[in-house]
């Protein structure tokens, strides 16, 4: 497709933004899709097809934002419609135990090697919640030790600094000021919560050191996403594995990001991590909502019937059309060259990119590696933390940059915490789109 100024009529959306205005709070049901990212108000997309989206005005964009990365196998993809239409005929749920849940969790097992059993959620942050829970079941601890920067769901004691603020108010490394994300959470919430810096062996040693003893979890993002693509320092997750085990801390690695687009088992089997218990969604459900709690039998057997049981409930749990896009979805990512055309893809947009800047002598990084990658306008040659990102990263400077690219046809979050995607369905084409957009975005960029 030509990449043109071909995307700047959106008086539709704009009509049906203010539409939206008197009967949701913001016109949308997610910050993230709303003004305070989107200026001066979203795209409102209508269809997919592949790995192009079309918004209510009739604009066609190639989308790398995927749904936030739900979509790995991208829109519409034939085999999940047959697969939808025939379950949705059948009876998409019942509520009740169906084949369905168990051939998912089947395919669930075969890919994720520290998954002796799987439970089902709704979303990532249902999973990231039972997974608290379960691990203060197990180990008979209350603390949770979180990192700067990682999002893990907004279940309230969680929501310590995940959203980037001004460096004077993050306060030091060894003392780390506690900015809760949200009011309505009572303080006392954040009692039992030990807040550390991420990507930082000293620091890690000297948290788990005070603390070690008291934790019933450490639960982080194996890739820190919530501030772009940050990747782990050499060595830094295997040794988080090495002091969680130590000290009895269970270690939650939130896979919900991460999860089936690395490698058939995630980060863990990328990075050779056995994590006590792990969490999954986005890609998982190829669109449709689900989130996976996953680890050996002997911690989610808690969930038993008993009188000292973990209690999980959920009418939606397992969802019959959901479960059957589950295992469509894992079979589609179990196929040979699966993960190598997402790697090779990415890739290929990644030196794209960085040829580009470097070509027009704009001061941007392109990190992170094959499905997965971010764009930082920063001197810096890497982003290690959150605290780099709060001080080195000029995220206004990407929004006015992909502010540009929707403006021609390529679809993406002008939010710099959240990353690009590449699905299955991405091709050469779509690349050379982008390469192309990218290097008419960077003119008075320099």
């Amino acid at each position: 497709m030509a990449q043109t100024n071909r995307t700047q009529n959106r008086e539709r959306s704009k009509e049906w933004f203010e539409r939206a205005q008197h009967s949701l709070v913001e016109g949308v049901n997610s910050p993230s899709r709303g003004a305070a990212v989107y200026s001066p108000g979203p795209i409102l997309l209508e269809r997919g097809q592949g790995s192009h989206v079309w918004d209510i005005d009739g604009n066609e964009y190639v989308d790398f934002m995927m749904s936030f990365g739900a979509l790995i196998q991208g829109h519409a993809h034939p085999t999940l419609v047959k697969t939808v239409a025939e379950a949705m005929a059948e009876g998409s749920h019942f509520a009740a135990a169906t084949s369905a849940e168990i051939e998912a969790a089947e395919r669930f097992r075969r890919m994720v090697p520290s998954a002796e059993v799987v439970r089902f959620t709704n979303t990532g942050s249902e999973a990231t919640m039972l997974a608290l829970r379960l691990a203060r079941a197990h180990t008979g601890r209350h603390k949770l030790l979180k990192f700067e920067g990682h999002y893990h769901g907004w279940y309230d004691p969680f929501l310590l600094n995940a959203h980037s603020h001004p460096p004077e108010q993050l306060g030091t490394a060894e003392n780390p000021a506690r900015i809760p994300d949200s009011t309505g959470i009572p303080p006392s919430t954040f009692d039992d919560v030990v807040l550390a810096p991420w990507n930082d062996v000293d620091a890690l040693e000297r948290v788990i050191k005070l603390h070690g003893h008291e934790l019933a979890a450490v639960i982080t993002e194996p890739i820190m996403a919530n501030m772009g693509c940050i990747l782990p320092r050499d060595g830094y997750l295997q040794r988080l594995r090495e002091l969680t085990r130590h000290y009895g801390a269970m270690l939650i690695l939130d896979e919900v990001v991460t999860g089936f687009r690395y490698a058939p088992g995630g980060c863990q089997e990328y990075y050779g991590i056995v994590p006590d218990i792990s969490t999954f969604g986005k890609a998982l459900g190829a669109g449709f909502p689900v989130g996976a709690v996953a680890g050996p039998r002997a911690i989610l057997e808690r969930m038993r019937w008993s009188d000292n049981m973990v209690l999980h409930y959920g009418t939606f749990n397992g969802h019959r059309l959901t479960m059957k896009v589950v295992a469509a979805n894992l079979d589609l990512l179990a196929a040979e060259g699966a993960y190598r055309q997402l790697h090779e893809v990415g890739n290929a947009a990644i030196a794209g990119l960085r040829e580009v800047f470097k070509r027009h002598r704009v001061k941007a990084i392109v990190q992170g590696f094959g499905p997965m990658f971010q764009i930082y306008f920063t001197e810096r040659d890497a982003i290690h933390d959150y605290r780099d990102y709060c001080k080195y990263v000029d995220s206004k400077r990407y929004s006015q940059f992909v502010d540009k690219l929707l403006d021609r046809g390529i679809y993406m979050t002008p939010s710099n915490g959240l990353h690009w995607i590449i699905s299955t369905a991405h091709t050469e084409a779509d690349i050379a789109a982008l390469i192309e957009t990218a290097d008419l975005a960077c003119v008075g960029l320099a």
